[in-house]
């Protein structure tokens, strides 16, 4: 392997429902691979099942040298790297330590549509500590949007709304009413 140093996480970009194939022979190949899952609760005919799933789906994330990604191409169910052209983008590691730090706490998740809007907020107690994103209120809990900026895509973890501290000013109950008019109360699909 190339200097640690070189290595950044990437979006890799899957055939539909072979995000934990990929995840698997990419560990295989010695790795990084980080598939954020959640549980969903689906009816089969006579019961329903809580199963896991992931909160990006059609996305792994992969840690390596974007001078070595023939090995993460090849790996079949792999569609592409995402990036312009030939340029790979890195995903910020900011970003994935937060949604590593959401699966590993354990804290109830599920995907959410990607906010710009709202109060950006600091956790400063509880599992979550140090992380940062934007509190929403939805069917009487909190919960914090953490985002992958270059997928367009959030994940909403429950919070307890005394762990929170604002980063920025409040903004006026005008712009909040605008907000809550472009948050859609359900979870992405």
């Amino acid at each position: 392997m190339d200097q640690q140093d070189d290595f950044q996480w990437y979006a890799v970009q899957v055939r539909s429902q072979h995000e934990d194939l990929v995840a698997r022979h990419l560990r295989v190949r010695g790795m990084e691979a980080f598939l954020p899952l959640y549980k969903e609760r689906h009816r089969w005919s006579d019961r329903f099942v809580e199963i896991d799933v992931p909160l990006f789906p059609g996305y792994v994330f992969c840690q390596f040298n974007p001078l070595n990604r023939l090995p993460v191409l090849t790996v079949p169910g792999v569609v592409h790297i995402v990036g312009t052209g030939k340029k790979l983008l890195p995903v910020d590691k900011t970003e994935i330590d937060a949604i590593q730090a959401a699966v590993k706490s354990e804290v109830p998740r599920q995907p959410w549509p990607f906010l710009q809007i709202g109060n950006k907020v600091k956790i400063e107690f509880g599992p979550l500590c140090g992380l940062e994103g934007i509190l929403l209120g939805h069917r009487g809990h909190q919960r914090l949007v953490l985002s992958i900026t270059l997928l367009q895509r959030s994940v909403a973890v429950q919070i307890d709304e005394e762990w929170v501290r604002p980063l920025s000013p409040a903004k006026p109950s005008s712009s909040k009413q605008v907000a809550s008019e472009h948050v859609s109360p359900r979870p992405a699909a």
